[in-house]
């Protein structure tokens, strides 16, 4: 029908149901008239009036209500008119409403065939009431992953069975390994590839076959584990997926291309039989790998690197046969021999028999004789050795197990100086050395020795070339044990050492003897009692004219000493002794000192004035305690401005804070503002930590709660802007002569809970989503601070704003750096985000007071007893 006809009809249709409303408006008023007729012909029968003009006007005028019934049929006209036309209208609405529901149920049948005959790329428009329309977008949707999904796992294991097939038919790893790059590189839709094979003997990674722009490359390279990219892999044993390449990585060269480096890169390890085996790198041109080739990688390497490991093994084994083979033979031959050397020698065993018994008489002399040289050797004072030209230890006495505390035999045939310490094991090699060059000159060096039970004793060794002498032939070490003689010597000088160090000390030194008598006292000693060093010695404590107080100090100490047997140690005050001194504060000690019969012989008593010590401690304590004061009340106001955890679970029920300030004040905050429409929270890292790291938090929710109050439209990059210059501005960072480069890192959200919509931006911290499907993303953060000294003639680039739909049940975490960075585990090394993104992808199905008492839980076992480094901030949010 044309559009003229269809004009045509709606206007005719118009114009009938307009006669019919004007029909019913005519019946009204006729209706309408039957009343005014009834009430004139019971009016004219009744008072018999003539029916005339005049007559009637009379009738009016007696009866003023016929008036009123007069117009009876003008109203129900009127009411007839609205009342139909009112039923047209909405006849007309029905009949609208049920052509926009069947041309709904049209368009949702022709959508849901569609989907049926799989044509599931279709779009359409739903509207807010089209619950259909919803529904089916919805199977349109899970249908459109199931089909993706499947489709990747058919390519993936399409893909391993191809590169299952290349693996059974080689057992080179050469060949084995180029096959399988090509197979890799041309599949995947790379660029380039390397197969690199890990060497256990030489413990690095070999590069032996290389594949790029379909052509065979020919690159030897080498790496040790943990070195490059590669070396990186083998050390952590695990997938490396590279955006951002590295300015010194290979470049690719194509003659259609020219020279190109690739956009991407991706490095798997080879693990097999629970060992590295190689590496295999893959290179694109695309800004993206495919997550479906980084599973495929991650199947096929354990599959290689099996493969690889067995051939390894079958290489091994032939050569394992192939040597073994080579000793049969050698044994062979040397059987025969054998057979031939047995007949001689039975020969001439009769003729060892004969000469045996000869020897039989004089060994059993040579035994006696050798007895008691043993009797003696084992008892003597020193151990004498014997070693060859080359230091091989051909004879020690028996006395070297009482004195170094090793058996002769187990010395016997090797090297002689092994069993010495470093230091003693140089000075006697350049001892054997100086008597090889110079036979004549006997040496004597001395030296510690460590025994078995590790005691230390001092040896004198006395060595002599006697090579030539044909009953030694060898070089004599003649060994004795000198550590009672070293004692000696020490303790004399020592006694010599401490005697002036005792005259010439700052500190009062004094010895007396059990019964209190002063048997030592040092010069010092008169500044302490105003009493000298002649008016003391020989003494008792009560007979010196020294301050009471100082004298029950002495006698106390001596009493607790004799009691006690061990030191005394207190601090006490020595009155002055005049009016010139003041009272002197002092560390007093007492140390009892025996004899050789372990019995008390004298009492060491040392005094070492500590006033001054005291003064600067004292200083010290009162300004520790005026600063941990202040910051106390620092730590109350920036409690009393953060939002409280009440208000925010208030608000948003389904969410968690892990807050754990370093020290007593975070340079971490979390910041948070609700209104009717929009939540905002944050996760605020300043610079530094402890006071410096408040302040600049105290800046940050200042500026943030004034930027928002301004403008409520703003979103979360445009909020970030405002907080960059805001800080700048306050730091005086936008003047010329600034210095100050302080800033912080941001995580902000934006959040509008009835539309299901999420304003995202960071500044280095990145945020990180998770569905209810195990879905992961990370939305990175700016690569730049909030605040800091703009760099000269460079245009500075705003924060990105990131808008998210999320859906019922999703997650999303974002945190400061302190988490990441955290020390711990058993190599000491970083936490970093990737072990974070795993514990979430690990427990994404808990709820979140369960993945609160994970991420904490998780962070206590990854610290350990190493130390907190910084302050620990994290948010988690279930929508």
């Amino acid at each position: 029908m044309s559009k003229d006809k269809k004009y045509n009809f709606f206007s005719l249709n118009t114009e009938k149901k307009q006669i019919s409303v004007y029909r019913f408006t005519i019946y009204g008023i006729l209706f309408g008239l039957l009343f005014p007729t009834i009430a004139w012909i019971i009016n004219i029968i009744q008072f018999k009036i003539e029916f005339n003009i005049k007559a009637l006007w009379e009738m009016h005028l007696d009866n003023p209500i016929i008036f009123l019934i007069n117009i009876a049929p003008f109203v129900i006209g009127t009411i007839f008119y609205y009342f139909f036309k009112n039923s047209e209208f909405v006849k007309k609405e029905l009949k609208t409403t049920i052509t926009e529901r069947n041309n709904i149920i049209q368009k949702n049948s022709e959508f849901a065939k569609k989907i049926g005959e799989g044509e599931l790329s279709e779009k359409i428009k739903v509207s807010k009431d089209d619950v259909l329309g919803k529904s089916l977008l919805l199977m349109r949707d899970n249908l459109l992953k199931t089909y993706q999904r499947e489709t990747e796992q058919n390519w993936i294991a399409k893909g391993k069975e191809k590169i299952g097939d290349i693996l059974r038919y080689h057992n080179k790893v050469n060949e084995l390994a180029y096959e399988t790059i090509v197979s890799i590189v041309n599949y995947t839709e790379a660029v380039q590839g390397a197969f690199y094979v890990y060497d256990d003997d030489e413990n690095e990674l070999t590069n032996i076959a290389t594949y790029a722009y379909n052509r065979k490359k020919y690159v030897k390279q080498k790496f040790k584990i943990g070195q490059g990219l590669i070396g990186q892999v083998a050390y952590e044993k695990n997938i490396i997926y590279r955006k951002e390449i590295p300015d010194n990585y290979t470049t690719i060269s194509s003659g259609i291309l020219g020279d190109k480096k690739p956009k991407t890169i991706l490095l798997a390890p080879l693990i097999g039989d629970e060992k590295l085996q190689g590496v295999i790198e893959l290179a694109s041109l695309q800004t993206e790998i495919p997550k479906k080739t980084i599973l495929l990688i991650e199947e096929i390497s354990g599959i290689i690197a099996q493969t690889v490991f067995n051939l390894k093994v079958n290489k091994k084994t032939e050569y394992l046969l192939l040597e073994s083979r080579k000793m049969t033979d050698e044994l062979q031959k040397n059987e025969d021999e054998l057979r031939k050397n047995a007949e001689k020698m039975k020969i001439t065993q009769i003729e060892i028999e004969d000469t045996n018994k000869q020897l039989a008489a004089q060994i059993q002399e040579v035994e006696k004789s050798r007895k008691r040289l043993y009797s003696l050797l084992e008892n003597a004072s020193e151990v004498i050795s014997i070693y060859d030209e080359t230091g091989l230890t051909q004879y020690h006495s028996p006395s070297i197990k009482p004195i170094l505390d090793f058996n002769a035999n187990e010395l016997i045939g090797k090297y002689g100086f092994n069993i010495y310490n470093d230091d003693a094991n140089k000075k006697l090699k350049l001892a054997f050395k100086k008597l090889l060059d110079n036979p004549e000159k006997p040496i004597t060096l001395e030296y510690k020795y460590t025994k078995n039970n590790d005691d230390v004793i001092w040896l004198e060794t006395t060595g002599r070339n006697l090579l030539d002498n044909p009953a030694i032939h060898g070089i004599i070490f003649n060994t004795r044990d000198i550590t009672v003689r070293k004692i000696a010597d020490k303790a004399q000088r020592m006694s010599g050492q401490m005697q002036a160090l005792s005259e010439n000390s700052i500190d009062m030194i004094v010895r007396l003897n059990p019964i209190g008598e002063f048997f030592y006292v040092n010069p010092i000693a008169e500044k302490y009692t105003g009493v000298g060093k002649r008016n003391m010695l020989k003494k008792s404590l009560d007979e010196v004219k020294v301050n009471s107080d100082i004298i029950f100090v002495f006698k106390e100490a001596l009493k607790k000493v004799k009691e006690e047997q061990t030191k005394y140690e207190t601090e006490t005050i020595f009155p002055a002794f005049d009016e010139e001194h003041e009272d002197r504060i002092v560390q007093f000690n007492a140390i009892p000192e025996y004899n050789e019969y372990n019995e008390l012989e004298t009492i060491l008593f040392v005094a070492h004035d500590i006033t001054e010590q005291k003064q600067i401690q004292l200083e010290i304590e009162k300004k520790n305690k005026s600063i941990t004061e202040s910051i106390n009340y620092a730590k109350r106001i920036q409690s009393a401005i953060l939002p409280s955890s009440k208000n925010i679970l208030k608000q948003i029920p389904k969410s968690f804070i892990f807050y754990k300030p370093r020290d007593v004040v975070s340079g971490d905050i979390p910041w948070f503002l609700h209104d009717k429409e929009y939540t905002y929270i944050a996760v605020v890292d300043c610079t530094g930590h402890g006071v410096p790291g408040a302040l600049l938090s105290f800046i940050s929710y200042f500026l943030l709660n004034n930027i928002v109050a301004t403008n409520r439209e703003l979103s979360s990059g445009d909020i970030l802007n405002a907080l960059h210059q805001g800080v700048r501005k306050t730091l005086k960072q936008d003047t010329p002569d600034a210095e100050a480069r302080d800033g912080m890192d941001i995580a902000l959200c934006k959040i509008n809970f009835e539309k299901k919509e999420l304003d995202f931006s960071g500044a280095h911290i990145p945020l990180f989503h998770i569905n209810q499907s195990g879905e992961f993303k990370q939305y990175k953060g700016a690569l730049k601070a909030i605040g800091g000294i703009p760099r000269k003639k460079r245009i500075e680039k705003k924060f990105v704003n990131h808008k998210i739909n999320y859906n019922l049940g999703d997650k999303i975490f974002f945190f400061s750096d302190g988490y990441p960075d955290q020390i711990g585990g058993e190599k000491g090394r970083k936490y970093k985000n990737r072990q974070i993104k795993e514990l979430i992808e690990n427990n994404y199905k808990k709820t979140i007071p369960e993945l609160h008492d994970i991420f904490e839980s998780d962070y206590y076992k990854w610290k350990g007893n190493y130390k907190q480094i910084d302050d620990i901030l994290l948010i988690g949010i279930e929508f």
